[in-house]
Formats: structure tokens, C-alpha cells, sequence
């Protein structure tokens, strides 16, 4: 007999900064503001370097619950019987070390973006992963939001036709002078720069409209080329731009689609509104900024022959309680709940192939991590 009552899933949380405070946030919504019902969540356990930090956090942003457990270290979260999955917020260099020790213990893992610093500490991860059993996935919460799968669902109805070019920026001015430079975006310690911080969100709309579309059938780009200006404040990368490229092969078997993706990013610069342009046969789909949480997005039809004259133009809004981080939780908790050990809508092929990306982009502008940075290579 079929259960009435949700899955609940109970969550230790690794890292109390702001990511860790939104992802908290939203996990507190109740599901039922977003039309879900088969799902809830529980913060069970919060760890930080410091009890007082972990008991602080638990107070102010867990409303001071007393159920959930606050420690002084990961490793009794990660041994807390009532826990379930782990939230994974530390800063990108910790992700590996994070992940695997959660791994270790048999918990499955919610790891923010970028998942890893390189391709080959996933592989790792993922290895362990499978061994383990355990459900793994990269934080990319834009990708399960409702208006993402809404522009999925338009781009793929071939009302447009192909896609055939797309544009995607984000960038904030987080006023590099004024930051120390043990800030998580200016020292290379912690993974600092635009390409790993900001990048993720340019290239989720890349691989949603082209990398996904069913005309890619799941080929890898034919072509990657990256550029980057570095800050003379400690060398991490300021402005980079690349372009991901899909071009058909010669096998009548393989991708007919032909595509390219230019996307930028700059922590020296403030983002602008239309964040990103997806051009169609047929016509054009505008994603609205924020690009990491759009609220709406905007579609252009042609007319029929002539794409000079826009014949058609709506645009559609999404409102719900909470910031956007909420889907990728309901996410997790089907997946675990479902024995599954990876998600169809972000699955590790995607997470490796961002990874893969970025590594390229990285060496063609001889941007390299300081020694003992990456635990795999």
C-alpha cells in the first residue's frame, strides 16, 4: 500500500556562511507554498569549525531549534546517525576533502558548485560515490528551478526550431580593492576568481539549451577556447570569457546540431539585465537577471520566413516562497527517497563535463591553483 505521508529528509549541514544560510533558508519553506507534497525536510545537525559558530547559526537561522545538534567539527555530523544527507558549503578547494569524508560515512551529498576544483577530483568523488552507494550531486540549483524547466520545455517543442547561438554573462562588482585579500574571491587558496565562482551560471544555460537539446544527442562540444584577465591583487583570474562550440560530425548517427555558446564572467563589473540570450531559428528566448535565480523570461517568435519581424512576444513570471534553492532539495530527497544514485536533471555526466570545461578554459589561460590545492590530478 502506497504511503500518504512525505518522504522527510533530515539534513546535516557542513559550513555556516551565507550559501549555508540561504540553502537553510529554503529548506525551512514548507513545501506546501511550491505545491509540494511528497517531500519535507529537517535540519537535523550543523557543523562548524567551532561549537560556538554551529550553536550561533542554529539559533539565528534554524530558529534556534533545540532538536537540531550543533557540533564543533564535519566529522560528527557526518557520524550522526540521524542525518541522511549532507549539505555541502564550504568554499570550492574544501569540496573534494568534504565530500569524500561524507562519502566515507555513507551519507548522501548536496556538494555547492563548482562541485570540485578540477575534473579528476569528481572522478574521485564519484568513484567513491559508487562504491559507497550513495546519491551524489553538484549544488547547480538553477537547473531544477520551475522557469528553467519551463524554457526547457519551450526550447525543445521545436516551435523555435534549432538553436543556433547563445549569450550568457553574469558578473558583480564586489569592489576588489576593498577586500582582503583571504577573501574567498581573491585568494587562490580557496579557488578564488570569476571563472569557478561565477562561471557555473553561463555555462548551466549553455548545456540546458544546447548540450541537452535533443538534437546534441548527448555529443561533448566539438570546440572550447577560453581567455582570462587575472587581478594583479593575487593573480586569480578578474574578467574570462569562453566560448563552448557544438558542431555536427559526419556519422548519420550522431548530433545535427550546429551551436555556439559565448558566456562571459567578471568580479570587477556589475551584471546586466537581460543575463542571457538564446537565439532560435524561429526566434529568441531572454533570460532575465538574476541568471542564477531568474524570476522571468521572455520569448520572441518570428515571422514565418522572415526573422527580421517579431510577430509574437510573451513573457512569463514565477513567484514562490523562498529564494530558488528549495527545488534541489526536493530533488535530493525523491532521488534518495527513490534509490537513485545520481538526478536525470543534473546528472554527473553534466557536473564532469562543466569540470571538464573548466580545466581547458583554466589552461588556455595558464591559470593554475597553488601547490596542494587539488587532491587529485
Amino acid at each position: 500500500m502506497t504511503s500518504t505521508q512525505p518522504f522527510v529528509l533530515r539534513w546535516g549541514i557542513i559550513s555556516t556562511g551565507n550559501i549555508a544560510r540561504s540553502f537553510v533558508h529554503d529548506l525551512l519553506v514548507d513545501p506546501k507554498t511550491r505545491s509540494v507534497y511528497d517531500v519535507v525536510h529537517k535540519v537535523t545537525a550543523v557543523g562548524s569549525r567551532s561549537l560556538a559558530t554551529a550553536e550561533d547559526f542554529v539559533h539565528k537561522y534554524v530558529n534556534g531549534d533545540e532538536s537540531i545538534k550543533a557540533y564543533g567539527s564535519y566529522a560528527e555530523v557526518y557520524t550522526d546517525e540521524d542525518v541522511d544527507a549532507i549539505y555541502i558549503g564550504t568554499p570550492h578547494t574544501c569540496h573534494y576533502e568534504n565530500a569524500l569524508d561524507a562519502i566515507k560515512a555513507t551519507k548522501h551529498v548536496l556538494c555547492e558548485k563548482p562541485v570540485t576544483s578540477n575534473a579528476a577530483e569528481l572522478r574521485s568523488l564519484l568513484a567513491a560515490a559508487k562504491e559507497q552507494g550513495v546519491f551524489f550531486m553538484e549544488a547547480l540549483w538553477t537547473r531544477f528551478q520551475p522557469l528553467a524547466k519551463e524554457v526547457k520545455k519551450i526550447a525543445e517543442s521545436g516551435v523555435l526550431g534549432e538553436p543556433v547561438a547563445l549569450q550568457a554573462d553574469l558578473s558583480l562588482d564586489f569592489k576588489l580593492h576593498e577586500l582582503p585579500k583571504t577573501h574567498r574571491i581573491l585568494d587562490p587558496y580557496l579557488g578564488g576568481g570569476a571563472l569557478l565562482d561565477l562561471g557555473p551560471y553561463p555555462l548551466i544555460w549553455a548545456l540546458l539549451a544546447l548540450y541537452e537539446h535533443p538534437s546534441n544527442k548527448k555529443s561533448k562540444p566539438s570546440q572550447i577556447t577560453g581567455a582570462m584577465l587575472k587581478t594583479p591583487l593575487t593573480g586569480v583570474d578578474r574578467s574570462t570569457s569562453f566560448t563552448v562550440t557544438f558542431a555536427p560530425t559526419s556519422s548519420s548517427t550522431a548530433n545535427t546540431l550546429a551551436a555556439q555558446a559565448v558566456l562571459s564572467c567578471n568580479i570587477n563589473a556589475a551584471a546586466y539585465q537581460t543575463g542571457v540570450v538564446i537565439r532560435y531559428e524561429r526566434g529568441i528566448i531572454v533570460i532575465h537577471a538574476p541568471i542564477y535565480c531568474p524570476r522571468s523570461f521572455t520569448v520572441q517568435y518570428f515571422e514565418e520566413g522572415n526573422p527580421k519581424f517579431v510577430v509574437k512576444e510573451e513573457t512569463r513570471r514565477f513567484e514562490y516562497v523562498g529564494n530558488g534553492m528549495h527545488f534541489e532539495a526536493d530533488e535530493v530527497a525523491r532521488c534518495v527517497r527513490d534509490g537513485r544514485v545520481e538526478s536525470e536533471l543534473w546528472g554527473h555526466d553534466k557536473s564532469l563535463l562543466e569540470m571538464k570545461i573548466f580545466d581547458e578554459v583554466r589552461r588556455q589561460g595558464d591559470n593554475k591553483f597553488p601547490p596542494g590545492v587539488e587532491k587529485v590530478v
